[in-house]
């Protein structure tokens, strides 16, 4: 027969909270990965076609 430790608890408000927080953390971080790889791409096609700030007013005398 089952004895009453085998069932598992409900968590706590404060574990749920602590598990939403997590949770939540983990999404903002992989967003801000996924920003900064995306950041990073601009930058490398923006190079890779010599379209850099500086480079273009020069070249345009504007």
């Amino acid at each position: 027969m089952n004895s009453p430790d085998d069932t598992p608890k409900k968590p706590s408000p404060a574990e749920l909270r602590r598990q939403r927080q997590a949770q939540a953390l983990r999404a903002n971080l992989a967003r801000r990965k996924a920003q900064d790889r995306a950041r990073a791409e601009d930058e490398d096609a923006e190079r890779a076609s010599g379209l850099q700030g500086g480079e273009t007013d020069a070249k345009t005398g504007g």
